[in-house]
C-alpha cells in the first residue's frame, strides 16, 4: 500500500540542528511543506554526497516553505560528530534527526528488515501532515535536490490551483493541463 495521501503517523525525536539537540516530533512537519529524506548511515558514502547537495540547495528549499529533516537510525551524537568532522556535512543547516529505535523509519515503511538501517527515502509532506510525494531508491543510486525542487514545486501548484495538474517535465511557470473529457485520448 503507497503512503501517499496519507497522514504521517506520530512520532518524537532527537536531531542535532545548529549546534544543539532538539526535540522532533510529528507536530513539527504540520503546519508547513516538510521533507523527510531518510538516509542508512552517516560516515559513509553516497549519503554525504546526498546530505551535501541539500545543504546546498537548502536556501531554495526554504525560500519555498519547506524545512528539510534527514534522518538515519543513527544517534544525535553521531550525527554531531559527523558535521564535526566532515567539511560536507558542516555546511548542513537543516535538523538531523536521529532515530536508533527505528520508529520514524518503521513509520514511513523503509526500514530494512533484520539489518536497522533505513532505505534512502524521501517523503514530501503538505502543511496537513498529507505525504504528497515519495520515492525510495536502492543503496547506491544518490538522488538529486534540484529534481526534488521541481517536485516540490508541482505539488505546491496543484495546492495552490485545485483543478489543474503538472505534465511530465513541468517546470514552473509552464502550461498546466485541466483534466477534462475533451483530454481524454488528445494528449
Amino acid at each position: 500500500m503507497s503512503l501517499v495521501n496519507t497522514e504521517i503517523k506520530p512520532f518524537t525525536a532527537t536531531a542535532y540542528h545548529n549546534g544543539e539537540f532538539v526535540d522532533v516530533s510529528d507536530a513539527d512537519l504540520k503546519g508547513k511543506w516538510s521533507v523527510v529524506f531518510f538516509y542508512p548511515a552517516d560516515f559513509t558514502f553516497v549519503c554525504p554526497t546526498e546530505l551535501g547537495d541539500l545543504a546546498d540547495n537548502y536556501g531554495t528549499f526554504k525560500e519555498l516553505g519547506v524545512e528539510i529533516y534527514s534522518v538515519s537510525t543513527d544517534t544525535h551524537f553521531t550525527h554531531k560528530a559527523w558535521h564535526d568532522t566532515s567539511d560536507t556535512i558542516a555546511k548542513i543547516e537543516y535538523p538531523m534527526i536521529a532515530d536508533p529505535t527505528t520508529v520514524i523509519s518503521q513509520n514511513f515503511e523503509v526500514l530494512r528488515e533484520g539489518q536497522g538501517l533505513a532505505d534512502r527515502g524521501t517523503f514530501l509532506i503538505d502543511p496537513d501532515g498529507v505525504i504528497q510525494f515519495t520515492e525510495t531508491t536502492a543503496e547506491g543510486i544518490g538522488r538529486n535536490a534540484v529534481e526534488l525542487i521541481r517536485k516540490v514545486r508541482a505539488a505546491q501548484y496543484v495546492r495552490e490551483h485545485p483543478g489543474e495538474v503538472c505534465p511530465a517535465k513541468w517546470e514552473e511557470g509552464e502550461d498546466t493541463l485541466a483534466p477534462s473529457l475533451d483530454l481524454v485520448g488528445k494528449i
